[in-house]
C-alpha cells in the first residue's frame, strides 16, 4: 500500500472511484493540489504514485470503508454503476452509497462531494432548465438508483453534482456513440440545433477538486455540473469532423421522428432513449456553481477536444489510419 505524503497538517480526501473516467482525472487533480489522498478499489494499481494510499475493497465492506473515511477531511464520492439490472445498480448506487455516506458521518468528515447525472431528469426535451424546474424522471435503472443514491448524500449534508455528457480522454461513451449514430442516422438531426450540457473531464475533476478543498460560497445541495455554455449537437460534431474523427456532418435537417424511424431501421447498440440525449435539447444551467466555486469554467468542451482526439482515434479504432 502506497505511503500517504504532503502537509501533516492537511488531512487526506478519501476517494472512490479513482480508477473510473472521472475519478482518474481527480486523481491527478488532487496530487497536482499536493493533496493527500485514500482512494479506494477492488484492486489497487501496482503502480501507485507517491501521495496516494489505496485502500482494497469496495462499497460492501464496511471495514474498508471505515478505514477509508477515518481521518479524512473530505470525501469524493465517483463509484457508480452505470448499467445492469435493478439488484446490480441498487447495490452499488444506492445501498453502497448509504453505506460510504454513514460511514463518512461517523468519521466526522467534514465536506462531501457525490457525482450523479442529469440523467435522472429521464427524456427530454429540456432546455435552459435550473435545478429544481424539472422533476427527476429516471428511465433507467442506472439513473434511478443514482437519484435514490443522492439522497444520502444530501442527508450527510454533502454537494450531488448532475453533470450532462462528459467527454475527453477516457470517454468511452459519448463520442463512440456519435460515431455509431452516424452512421445509422446519415442527416442532420433536426438540423444540428439541439442544445447540450456538456463538460471535459479535466474541467469537471477541476471543479470537483474545488469543492472539495477550498472555503467557498457554495452551499451544499443539489447542483447541475456541466460547463456553463451550451454546445450546438451539430457543432459537436463538426468539432469531431475537424479532428478527423467523424464523417462531416451532411444531409438534410431532419425532424426527431423521423430520426427515430431511421433509428429504428438500422438496429445497434445506442438506444432510443441515449440517441435523444444527443439529439435534442438537454441544456440544464451550470453557471452558479462554477462561479460559488471560484472555479473558472475553462474553454469549453469543443475547445477541450484536440486533448482527447489521440485517445478518441484509438477508441474508435482510427489510430492507424
Amino acid at each position: 500500500m502506497a505511503t500517504e505524503h504532503g502537509s501533516a497538517a492537511r488531512p487526506a480526501v478519501a476517494l472512490t472511484g479513482a480508477t473510473g473516467f472521472i475519478g482518474s482525472g481527480v486523481l491527478v487533480a488532487l496530487r497536482a493540489r499536493g493533496v493527500p489522498v485514500r482512494a479506494l478499489a477492488r484492486t489497487p494499481p501496482q503502480d501507485a504514485a507517491p501521495g496516494t494510499a489505496w485502500v482494497p475493497g469496495d462499497l460492501a465492506d464496511p471495514a474498508a470503508l471505515t478505514e477509508l473515511c477515518t481521518g479524512a477531511g473530505a470525501l469524493v464520492h465517483l463509484a457508480s454503476r452505470v448499467d445492469g439490472g435493478a439488484e446490480e445498480c441498487e447495490a452499488v448506487n444506492d445501498r453502497g452509497t448509504a453505506a460510504l455516506m454513514a460511514a463518512a458521518t461517523r468519521a466526522g468528515v467534514r465536506r462531501i462531494v457525490h457525482l450523479s447525472t442529469a440523467a435522472v431528469y429521464g427524456e427530454g426535451p429540456h432546455a435552459d432548465v435550473e435545478v429544481g424546474e424539472v422533476p427527476p424522471a429516471p428511465v433507467s435503472e442506472a439513473s434511478r438508483t443514482r437519484l435514490l443514491g443522492e439522497r444520502h448524500a444530501l442527508a450527510a449534508g454533502g454537494y450531488v453534482l448532475r453533470p450532462g455528457l462528459v467527454t475527453g480522454t477516457g470517454d468511452r461513451w459519448v463520442v463512440p456513440a456519435l460515431a455509431e449514430l452516424v452512421r445509422r442516422v446519415p442527416v442532420r438531426w433536426e438540423g444540428g440545433s439541439a442544445r447540450l450540457s456538456l463538460v471535459d473531464r479535466t474541467d469537471l475533476a477541476r471543479l470537483i477538486t474545488a469543492l472539495a478543498l477550498d472555503e467557498h460560497a457554495a452551499p451544499p445541495g443539489v447542483h447541475h455540473a456541466s460547463h456553463p455554455g451550451p454546445v450546438r449537437g451539430g457543432d459537436l460534431l463538426a468539432a469531431l469532423a475537424a479532428l478527423g474523427l467523424l464523417p462531416a456532418p451532411d444531409g438534410p435537417a431532419v425532424p426527431w421522428e423521423e430520426c427515430r424511424r431511421l433509428l429504428a431501421a438500422a438496429p445497434g447498440r445506442v438506444s432510443e432513449r441515449q440517441f435523444g440525449l444527443i439529439a435534442r435539447d438537454h441544456w440544464y444551467r451550470s453557471e452558479r456553481i462554477w462561479r460559488l466555486a471560484a472555479c473558472p469554467p475553462g474553454p469549453g468542451p469543443l475547445a477541450r477536444l484536440p486533448e482527447a482526439a489521440g485517445w478518441y482515434r484509438e477508441v474508435l479504432g482510427l489510430s492507424g489510419s
